[in-house]
């Protein structure tokens, strides 16, 4: 028997690590022999963390429980372990088991299902065999068939076809080298897929590497992975390590001439070296700034020579697609997007994680569906597609297909597959403030109107968040934004107006209440807020006495005033109200 507990960056920072150690305690102290404690990478239902897998010692999944803390862990040992009985009051729900159910998982095949430590379990699972088909049977070019046959796009933000890079690296001349690198340095707000791969699997990762690199004639890779990502980094290097031992990375692979060598750059976590020639620029140990393109990398890139970048999830597939042919992958998903296509769904959902599904499915059936809905039974209201560079879609839009024609119809992008879902609550015009404030400090300065342009953007919505709105701003903002889109040398400024302009188009009347009626229409922005205690007022006295500023007056059992001159609308009147005696205007 084996016990697994899940120890991706969202279990651990849940307690895994406490749960796993409690679980090697009590195994050791009662003496049960046979039974093991392992670890795996996140499964993807990061709202259900810990996560505890129980296996037979066939391999059968025995039970799954949820929410494991190590004050839980001592019933399970005593029902489970010992007396063969499922502790069903901490199983996962069946309502819960749809969250995975409903999923067609390529990418996440094996996150939170082997130890992302041991190569062994990677092999059993079918790892670096598709390399050994590849490097042994098939040549760069029928490699590159299966890949355009796959259909596979770029899955880091832009959706550029993956074998029309690959081929254009393979056909630019260089006797001196070519490089094969990653773009894991994952920086939108609320996106977290790279860093559950790199966690969970990160043999995928180095396999399509491989296979690439064997595709345009590299022997070279590099990994560009944000320092933040500690865990991510650690596994990787392990994974290396293996796969250099087992003979799967460095000469003469599989005893035919080719060789390939890979190596993990660290980077500092800029959003901009997300574009591919700042990325090079910082790996020349450059500052990351970007350039002007032609030549695009494919023709002088890294140190100069050819250079292909794609994404984590992007080389994840590649296995896959060369071990089950490009016709497979390519008949999962539409005519123009292809395959699978993963997402980070967070906010205001209740089941936040990770959902990897057929690209085209609707919207709705990704947010109610899988996400199963908004939290405390608000209404939604919008989601947040491709992070900063992407915008906001409305509940109205909801039966759009997430394919990346028609997402890109919206104003929004399918981008690296962040989905940062929202409801009545959330004022658009600071979520777009709050968007643009992060692509501001992120701009590497080179160019005037993403340097100038979004502070300039960014001070008018501050303004109208803080009740000082003037007549011509949201005009300003529009003139503003085509600029920037127009006047900017990379995605980052090319796409920074978009929160901006895509909460302009649909719900440009809560800028308009902002600025003429002084009113947030989400009743969240505190500068706009007059708290008023109504006639349900019991006279408890609680609130008074949570009131920082002592704004509230009034007797035992008479009803209270708030003095709005000296309110800081904080709050936390309204929080302590037993009688919703207090209501936000």
């Amino acid at each position: 028997m084996k016990v697994v507990v899940g120890q991706g960056s969202c279990g651990i920072a849940t307690g895994a690590k406490k749960t796993a150690a409690e679980f090697e305690r009590l195994i050791k102290k009662k003496n049960l022999s046979g039974i093991s404690v392992d670890k795996t990478g996140c499964i993807g239902t990061c709202y259900l963390e810990p996560i505890v897998d129980v296996y037979s010692d066939d391999g059968d999944l025995q039970a799954r429980y949820v929410k494991v803390q190590p004050d839980k862990v001592e019933t399970i040992v005593n029902r489970h372990l010992q007396n063969g009985e499922i502790v069903s009051e901490y199983e996962i729900s069946e309502s819960d088991r749809e969250f995975l159910s409903k999923q067609k998982r390529i990418v996440l095949r094996n996150c939170g299902v082997i130890n992302p430590e041991r190569i062994e379990e990677y092999m059993a699972a079918g790892g670096y065999q598709a390399l050994k088909k590849v490097v042994t049977s098939m040549t760069p070019e029928q490699v590159i068939e299966e890949m355009k046959e796959s259909g596979l796009r770029g899955r880091g933000g832009a959706g550029f076809p993956t074998w029309f890079k690959w081929n254009a690296a393979k056909e630019s001349p260089d006797e001196e080298g070519k490089y094969m690198c990653c773009n894991a340095d994952e920086g939108d707000p609320g996106a977290f897929m790279d860093r559950s791969v790199l966690e969970g699997d990160p043999h995928s990762l180095i396999e399509g590497m491989i296979i690439g690199g064997y595709a345009i004639g590299a022997s070279e890779g590099v990994i560009y992975v944000r320092a933040e990502y500690p865990l991510a980094i650690e596994r990787l290097e392990l994974a290396i390590r293996q796969a250099e031992e087992h003979g799967f990375l460095g000469d003469r692979l599989f005893g035919t001439d080719y060789s390939y060598h890979l190596r993990i750059k660290a980077g500092a976590g800029a959003f901009v070296c997300g574009e591919e020639t700042a990325l090079i620029a910082s790996l020349e140990g450059q500052r990351g700034m970007p350039r002007l393109k032609p030549p695009f990398p494919a023709q002088k890139g890294y140190w100069g020579k050819p250079t292909n970048i794609n994404n984590v999830e992007t080389f994840a597939n590649v296995p896959w697609i060369l071990e089950h042919g490009g016709a497979a992958f390519g008949a999962m998903g539409t005519e123009q997007s292809k395959g699978t296509k993963v997402f980070a769904l967070a906010g205001k959902i209740k089941r936040g994680g990770l959902a990897e599904v057929p690209m085209g499915l609707p919207l709705r059936d990704v947010i109610f569906g899988i996400g199963d809905g908004i939290k405390d039974g608000r209404r939604f209201k919008a989601v947040q597609m491709g992070g900063p560079s992407g915008g906001c879609i409305p509940a109205e839009l909801a039966d759009t297909p997430v394919d990346y024609e028609n997402i890109n119809k919206t104003g929004a992008i399918v981008g690296s597959g962040g989905m940062i879902v929202m409801d009545e609550t959330t004022c658009m015009v600071d979520m777009a403030r709050y968007f643009l404030d992060f692509t501001r400090k992120e701009s590497c300065g080179k160019c005037n109107y993403c340097r100038v342009g979004t502070k300039r953007m960014l001070e008018i919505l501050e303004r109208i968040t803080e009740g000082k709105g003037r007549d011509g701003d949201i005009e300003l903002l529009e003139e503003l934004a085509l600029k920037i889109k127009e006047g900017s040398l990379c995605g980052l400024g090319q796409t920074a107006p978009n929160p901006v302009l895509t909460t302009l188009k649909y719900f440009r009347n809560e800028y308009e209440d902002h600025i003429y009626k002084k009113k947030c229409t989400a009743k969240s922005c505190s500068a706009l807020l007059t708290f008023v205690i109504t006639d349900a007022c019991k006279g408890c006295t609680l609130c008074a006495k949570k009131c920082p500023v002592g704004a509230i007056t009034g007797g035992v059992k008479e009803k209270h005033v708030i003095d709005t001159e000296k309110c800081i609308k904080c709050g936390k009147c309204e929080e302590s109200c037993k009688f919703g005696a207090i209501l936000k205007e």
